[in-house]
């Protein structure tokens, strides 16, 4: 694998306060990612907007409106996370399917190449800039459209389990899951529209945790905990 696009959840990054930043947790994905750069990978990421904005439990909000400040909320950590992803060296841009003013740069495949060609680490906020749709498709969408060997889904849980372990101490935890057993047994590694995403174009994706020591290099460098979902 060469170019990678890693899927971070915004609660991952908060750390212990479940919103927010905890600047910490975000240098030390900094400086793996730098590790990873500085060996010659290419690298995207997509970040959630769940530590800032769970619109879609709201009653009161009309969804549209809603998954708009969702993807606003991708925008403020994806802008957060590239400068703190500056301080440790590395180069990046931040692209997104709609026009935010100066604060980044409307997305192309043809841009986003570029980037990777410069050695910047692309940051694709925004989801797919649509509603009802949410940031795994978006994940999965930019992965396609830029031609990534694989996603790394770096989560606040380690894995891919066939219960909820937080509410069931029998969770079993999947090492390998086809993407087809996902969807058949919904087991919500990403959403259903972009677990076919996932199997229609044959897109590998990892799970591990990212409260792990070292998890994102190790996963690359094939020391993983985590759960391999194949196609």
């Amino acid at each position: 694998m060469k170019r990678i696009i890693i899927k971070l959840s915004g609660e991952a990054l908060a750390g212990d306060k479940h919103t927010g930043f905890d600047e910490d947790t975000v240098r030390m994905v900094a400086v793996q990612v730098k590790e990873l750069v500085d060996d010659g990978y290419e690298i995207g990421i997509v970040i959630g907007g769940g530590n800032f904005w769970r619109g879609r439990s709201s009653k009161n909000i009309d969804r549209t409106k809603a998954d708009q400040i969702g993807m606003l909320a991708t925008v403020m950590n994806c802008i957060y996370t590239s400068e703190i992803f500056r301080s440790v060296g590395l180069k990046t841009d931040v692209l997104t399917p709609f026009m935010v003013g100066s604060f980044t740069k409307l997305f192309s495949k043809d841009l986003a190449n570029e980037c990777f060609e410069a050695g910047k680490v692309v940051f694709f906020a925004g989801g797919t800039g649509h509603p009802y749709f949410s940031t795994d498709t978006g994940v999965l969408l930019r992965a396609i459209e830029v031609d990534a060997d694989v996603i790394l889904l770096a989560k606040s849980i380690d894995g891919v389990y066939d219960a909820d372990p937080a509410k069931d101490s029998n969770a079993k935890k999947y090492d390998e899951v086809s993407i087809q057993e996902v969807i058949d047994k919904n087991l919500q590694v990403v959403d259903v529209t972009a677990s076919i995403l996932a199997r229609d174009n044959e897109m590998e994706m990892y799970v591990f945790s990212l409260n792990e020591e070292n998890s994102i290099v190790n996963t690359v460098r094939g020391n993983f905990h985590g759960t391999r979902v194949t196609v």
